[in-house]
């Protein structure tokens, strides 16, 4: 089967009014899948994430990644043309994505309701800390707030230490998912009642704390019910015996998850351990969980005697789940990356080469694809500009009053 590299999503056209992470990355999905996203930054630096983390020339690495596929325009918000442009924009798109508070849009006449009423086809994703409803939706809410307020701050680290948490923007990340998802129904809503002219559109009302909420799997009925309230445990999975993080001879960390009937069988018997194999009280989870500290401290003292590469041929060849925590460096050399394609090889304006990583997920007739990586500031203010109609005298007009 030919590929088409144009992408799924070739045709639909998208505004990005917003900064940082959730907004940014629930664009770039799009973008990688063949949208033309049109990225609005402030003439006054841009995005703040350009300047985030490790740079080259001035210019953040990540911002090569989170701004892939753009086009970056600027726009001088406070000016009545530069809310004019926009409001243009937001008229022509098939999806408009926002990560604003709440109300800010609506100053700028930029609103759903207010664009709906002059387009009733507008799909918008409000990206936002607390939503669009609700006694906290004027509070700033970042990413570690809603992974605080979700949950999952709660649940992650040690039980004997503070929580922790996770070493990505998991907040904001899984928010921007919800956006893709909720903006890909309401696509499919829309032509599906007439299409960009006709159809229905509507808003796409995505809250960071409930993004992370949704991933929290039994937490409600376990406290409604029966009254648990689930735990910090480390590496462990509570209830779910033996999956663990255990440290090898050498101090690398493998996962083992042995919780399967069978796979606890064949476990404890990889590791010689026929008492273990043959103990009726073993055989099944719940019995296997009441047990679960002697269970562990087994499995501990098997992987003292062993290294990774090791262990991980022992339990390969019993069938076990196991697997090294990877690093970057991990995943750079790993024979499954590499067989995956997971990274991609590109190269800056100057010719200094830069591996990304590859766009997931991966579909067999129409994959993403990157044209091209994050966008100098205001790159495409005349490519946007005279799409919309506008002369080069009156782009230079808008230059020389501060508009762009």
């Amino acid at each position: 089967m030919s590929k088409n590299t144009s992408g799924p999503l070739a045709g639909i056209k998208v505004l990005e009014l917003g900064t940082l992470i959730a907004g940014p990355f629930c664009a770039r999905m799009l973008a990688e899948f063949g949208a033309e996203v049109i990225k609005v930054e402030s003439p006054d630096g841009g995005d703040p994430i350009r300047k985030w983390r490790v740079l080259k020339d001035g210019t953040s690495l990540w911002w090569s990644v989170q701004s892939r596929n753009k086009k970056s325009l600027t726009l001088n918000m406070k000016h009545a043309q530069g809310r004019e442009i926009a409001r243009k924009l937001a008229l022509e798109a098939d999806i408009i994505i926002e990560n604003y508070r709440p109300g800010v849009l609506e100053k700028w006449e930029l609103g759903f309701e207010q664009l709906k009423a002059i387009n009733p086809s507008t799909i918008m994703v409000r990206l936002s800390g607390f939503g669009q409803t609700g006694p906290m939706k004027d509070l700033p809410g970042f990413g570690a707030i809603g992974e605080s307020m979700g949950g999952l701050r709660y649940v992650s680290g040690h039980a004997d230490r503070p929580p922790v948490r996770v070493g990505v923007s998991i907040g904001d990340s899984v928010a921007a998912l919800h956006g893709v998802i909720g903006a890909m129904m309401a696509l499919r809503h829309r032509d599906a009642t007439g299409g960009k002219l006709k159809g229905e559109g509507q808003m796409v009302d995505v809250a960071l704390y409930e993004s992370v909420f949704n991933l929290m799997e039994s937490l409600v009925p376990e406290f409604d019910h029966a009254g648990v309230v689930r735990e910090r445990t480390g590496g462990s999975l509570p209830g779910i015996v033996p999956s663990n993080t255990y440290t090898t001879k050498d101090g690398e960390n493998i996962v083992i998850a042995g919780n399967g009937d069978a796979i606890f069988k064949r476990l404890v018997l990889a590791m010689g351990r026929i008492d273990m194999a043959g103990n009726p009280e073993l055989e099944r989870n719940d019995g296997r969980v009441k047990h679960t500290q002697m269970i562990d401290d087994a499995i501990q003292a098997w992987c003292n005697t062993q290294t990774i590469d090791s262990a991980l041929e022992v339990l390969k060849a019993a069938d076990v789940p196991a697997g090294k925590i990877y690093s970057v460096r991990d995943m750079m050399s790993d024979p499954q990356f590499l067989a995956r394609d997971m990274f991609e090889q590109h190269q800056f304006a100057d010719g200094t080469p830069v591996k990304l990583p590859a766009i997931s997920p991966k579909l067999s007739a129409t994959p993403g694809h990157t044209k091209w990586l994050g966008p100098t500031l205001g790159q495409h203010n005349d490519e946007v500009l005279l799409a919309l109609g506008y002369s080069p005298d009156a782009i230079a007009a808008m230059k020389q009053d501060g508009v762009l």
